[in-house]
């Protein structure tokens, strides 16, 4: 059986990336760092799947075992694997280019000539490009050019809502029906694996950023909004009218934005937004505000989904009124337990706002950086 090896056994590698690996045929091998986790996947050898919508769907996923990926066994893996993928978090790729440059070593010490593809399915732009400059970073001679050759790194672009899940077993996982997975069609080396639900794209930026100035953008100023309010869940947070009123106004800022750069056309993608919209307001899913809004100074810098989306707006001559009032509920979020949250308030307790706006958004417009000011001051 082939053999998939995927990086991050939590709710989205579960749920969404290895499920569609095992559904495609793949001997799925999730590789990990808890142990609980590893261990409950390498015992019981499946796990469920409920998506929830107006009707309960229910999967369940086999072909899967488990590995520690701080381990020696995860080399063996790497060197056996046709594809690795990875949903760990944009900072966690740093942190695993180490070992996937030593099992890429192995690979190239055993003589093995086969096409491997890896893919990093993180919310961030070209990752997997990101992934690879980490991985390459000291590598010389044949190895490198073997893994030049041998070895592709296709950017991908992923949707899907997948909240933390409260089930009796805690492999099995809470997902919405509607998902989307977008790979870079050019970025592969070898034959492209027939993998179900993976859309080979074209033009890949203009659904990276489809998705992170709608569902990510949305999503987010949702979140701060509703945080404010004391609202627990995003189906919540949407129900409200102001909180509505921002959201829909942003995404529609954030789409004429992609309107103007991609030659979208308009009426098809403000009636993708009102689908967004419409996956907000889900209440199956119980989509905790504080789990969306977490790691506030990534969300808030200048590639990212509310700083980028307001520049490319401006720069169109677009006004961004309700993207202001996102990025300044932005600055107002506080969760003990979301050590960026801490970071965020220390820097506006000792900084001031206007300078941490500077520093976290890299916002070089005074005017701009006011009217942000002024919208934080009333919120």
């Amino acid at each position: 059986m082939k053999k998939a090896l995927q990086f991050g056994a939590g709710n989205i590698g579960r749920g969404f990336i290895g499920a569609l690996l095992e559904e495609s045929g793949y001997e799925v091998v999730f590789a990990d760092v808890i142990q609980d986790t590893i261990d409950r996947i390498n015992n019981e050898k499946k796990y469920k799947i409920f998506i929830k919508d107006v009707e309960l769907e229910e999967l369940e996923v086999k072909n899967i075992s488990a590995v520690n990926s701080n381990s020696k066994e995860i080399i063996d893996e790497i060197k056996d694997a046709e594809i690795i993928t990875t949903a760990v978090g944009p900072n966690v790729l740093k942190i695993i280019s180490a070992t996937l440059r030593e099992g890429l070593k192995s690979r190239f010490e055993s003589g093995k000539k086969d096409y491997l593809n890896i893919i990093a399915c993180e919310n961030a732009v070209y990752a997997s490009s990101s992934l690879k400059e980490y991985i390459m970073d000291g590598v010389e001679g044949d190895l490198k050019d073997y893994i030049e050759t041998y070895v592709g790194f296709p950017n991908c672009s992923v949707d899907r809502i997948v909240p933390p899940s409260h089930n009796e077993n805690p492999l099995d996982v809470t997902v919405e029906k509607y998902y989307e997975w977008n790979v870079e069609k050019d970025g592969f080396k070898g034959d492209i694996p027939e993998i179900k639900g993976m859309n080979l794209a074209d033009n890949l930026l203009a659904y990276i950023e489809r998705k992170l100035f709608t569902l990510n953008t949305g999503h987010a100023i949702c979140a701060y909004l509703g945080n404010l309010k004391g609202l627990p869940t995003i189906d919540k947070a949407i129900e409200d009218e102001d909180v509505f009123a921002v959201v829909k106004g942003a995404m529609q800022e954030s789409g004429l934005a992609l309107v103007n750069k991609f030659g979208f056309e308009k009426d098809v993608h403000f009636a993708y937004i009102d689908k967004i919209i419409k996956r907000f307001k889900n209440p199956y899913l119980q989509d905790d505000v504080k789990r969306v809004g977490r790691e506030p100074l990534r969300k808030l810098s200048d590639t990212d989904r509310l700083v980028k989306p307001m520049m490319t707006a401006r720069e169109y001559g677009i006004e961004t009124p309700n993207l202001i009032k996102g990025i300044a509920a932005a600055l107002h979020y506080k969760n003990n337990e979301d050590k960026q949250a801490n970071e965020l308030q220390e820097m506006i307790e000792n900084s001031g706002i206007e300078e941490t706006i500077k520093k976290v958004t890299n916002i070089k417009d005074d005017k701009l950086i006011s009217d942000i000011v002024k919208e934080y001051k009333k919120l």
